[in-house]
């Protein structure tokens, strides 16, 4: 078990499936089973996950003043995070709107309210760092702060970048900088993604880098073990929707780099993690415990194991 501190982006998030985009204008769209609302964003996402594969987790964020904490912890799930560390700062919680399609084409519409003036009270953090194995961070201001505290306290920072848009990537600087580990999605990058995680790796010194690919899969860069690879993405459940899969795959990565230090490892770890996480509708839910990704190991790499019980390869949660 590692020991995470977790801050960034919770947000409450509405998910539409469409059947195609871009969208044709219709007045009413009447379908069933096709809306679905729930907490999400990096950090609550990344936390949860990192909870389900027994990680000691400090989950940090903020929310709208009058936020009802008690979404983020239903009665129906199996686990949980706590929100004593959720602090109520901004008028209204952050929001976000994906339609997606039979393509697995997603169209994506976020607002982050006034989350950009909102400043943390770190009054608290320090002793949290201290006592954590590594910092993980979305790129949002009020994360900037913790940087200061994990290099005081020597401790390694990941941070999610997730789209970077070259125009804006010096408001990304200080996340860049001092980032031993970076995760990206490619939806934004137009450039060959190999002379991407080179340049990036060159200019900012970084140890691993992570470029998800979506159905293609990833690219691993590893400065120590000077690797620089691709993987194929894996298959396991019917992909129910992809919204949140690289929260899935960071957090687990994380989860076994802290275990092993083997980032090959820990990538086809996470990328299984993943596959199984796109099954489930709604970006926090669909993870795996570290015992029932081993079964799916099982089913995926080895041979099937007698008087398996499928069903107890289902989360709950």
């Amino acid at each position: 078990m590692s020991k995470f501190v977790v801050a960034g982006i919770t947000q409450i998030e509405t998910i539409v499936k469409v059947d195609k985009i871009p969208i044709s204008f219709t007045p009413v769209s009447s379908e069933p089973n096709t809306i679905f609302t729930a907490p999400g964003g990096d950090a609550f996402n990344e936390s949860l996950a990192l909870t389900w594969l027994g990680d000691e987790v400090q989950f940090l964020s903020i929310v709208g003043r009058n936020q009802d904490l008690s979404i983020f912890y239903p009665p129906d799930r199996e686990v949980t995070l706590s929100t004593s560390h959720i602090q109520k700062l901004t008028e209204h919680t952050p929001t976000e709107v994906i339609l997606y399609d039979r393509d697995r084409r997603q169209q994506i519409f976020e607002d982050i309210k006034d989350l950009r003036d909102a400043e943390y009270d770190m009054s608290m953090v320090p002793p949290m760092v201290a006592a954590s194995d590594m910092v993980v961070l979305s790129n949002a201001n009020f994360c900037r702060p913790f940087i200061k505290v994990a290099q005081e306290f020597s401790k390694p920072i990941a941070v999610n970048i997730h789209t970077l848009n070259r125009e804006k990537e010096k408001y990304n600087t200080d996340f860049l900088n001092s980032a031993s580990i970076l995760y990206f999605s490619d939806d934004t990058i137009a450039e060959d993604p190999f002379d991407f995680i080179q340049d990036v790796a060159e200019r900012y010194g970084t140890e691993i880098i992570i470029l998800g690919q979506g159905a293609k899969g990833v690219i691993l860069y590893d400065r120590s073990r000077n690797i620089n690879l691709h993987y194929d993405s894996v298959k396991t459940t019917e992909v129910v929707n992809t919204a949140g899969a690289g929260n899935a795959l960071i957090a687990c990565f994380l989860h076994f780099y802290q275990e092993t230090h083997d980032s090959s490892l820990a990538i086809k770890e996470a990328l299984l993690f993943a596959s199984y996480k796109i099954g489930y509708m709604g970006t926090s839910n669909g993870f795996m415990t570290v015992a029932q990704m081993e079964q799916w190991k099982n089913l995926v790499w080895g041979a099937r194991p007698s008087a398996m019980d499928i069903s107890s390869l289902i989360p709950e949660g």
